[in-house]
């Protein structure tokens, strides 16, 4: 069993559950559970019930995507260690069926869906495990073992981010070609809307917001994260996914661009990408 419950139940209640003083702006909404452990799986869901969240469980990958086809959750909990199909492969899917590469329910040619946040359990010290399920699209890790009371906690935070109040939204951010819309959570590049997960939203709009501005990989992962310390790995992979996304050109970015040794910085108004030259020929030969 890979859960560490430092503190009572009480305690934890207090801390997370419904009217709990710690958490007067809970976030709560429904939560799929993926997890092979009985026990894992039972204390953690134990907790977000406590905590209001309506939660469902599944201990494979298969049953995972059917939960997910027959009532898409607000979030998925996954584990990484599944048997068969692993979570990196239930992720993938995931993604997939959202950006409509994927039929659902046996239609295909269906609209892309909003991202459901995914946060991944992962072993300690398993770095590469975590940098694939961020690559896959996951938008949080937490590694084990862990409190029951952090992942809630955690989870909040997520739902928290993914679903902002329309009146601290702000108004409509736009540069180089993109347009991004903070209430709806929509992206447009050139009119055509970009399939983002939640960590990929709010680091393009941190971008847009602060352009041409240097940013550390320290000061995205506190002001995009909330995290005061973390894997910086975690802040690499998700800018080199959004380049994916909105570059034209990912191995030759123009608008993230690396400062080395520094950071990253957001140009809204990139130079013209250079003319490919025709291969030289030389004279004198057949």
């Amino acid at each position: 069993m890979a859960v560490s419950n430092t503190q009572s139940t009480d305690e934890s209640r207090d801390a997370v559950g419904p009217g709990g003083a710690g958490t007067p702006d809970r976030f709560t909404g429904s939560v799929l559970v993926v997890e092979d452990d009985p026990t894992v799986s039972e204390v953690v869901a134990g907790y977000l019930d406590r905590a209001g969240f309506a939660v469902r469980r599944a201990a494979d990958g298969p049953a995972a995507l059917r939960a997910a086809e027959e009532q898409r959750p607000d979030l998925v909990i996954l584990d990484l260690m599944l048997p068969g199909m692993d979570g990196l492969e239930v992720c993938r899917r995931l993604r997939a069926r959202e950006h409509g590469a994927e039929p659902r329910g046996g239609r295909g040619g269906t609209p892309p869906l909003p991202p459901v946040p995914v946060i991944m359990l992962t072993a300690r010290g398993d770095e590469d495990a975590r940098i694939l399920g961020l690559e896959v699209g996951a938008d949080d890790y937490v590694t084990k073992p862990f409190s029951p009371r952090e992942l809630v906690l955690r989870v909040q935070s997520v739902l928290r981010r993914a679903v902002p109040a329309r009146s601290a939204a702000g108004p409509r951010l736009t540069a180089a070609g993109l347009s991004l819309d903070p209430a709806a959570r929509r992206v447009t590049k050139d009119g055509q809307e970009l399939a983002l997960t939640l960590r990929e939203f709010d680091l393009l709009a941190y971008f847009l917001r602060h352009p041409g501005q240097v940013c550390d990989r320290e000061r995205l992962m506190r002001e995009v994260w909330g995290w005061d310390f973390g894997d910086l790995s975690t802040v690499t992979v998700h800018v080199r996914r959004l380049r994916g996304k909105i570059e034209d050109d990912a191995a030759s970015p123009r608008l993230v661009q690396t400062v080395w040794g520094a950071g990253y910085r957001f140009d809204a108004h990139p130079a013209p990408a250079a003319p490919a030259t025709a291969p030289r020929t030389e004279l004198g030969h057949a």
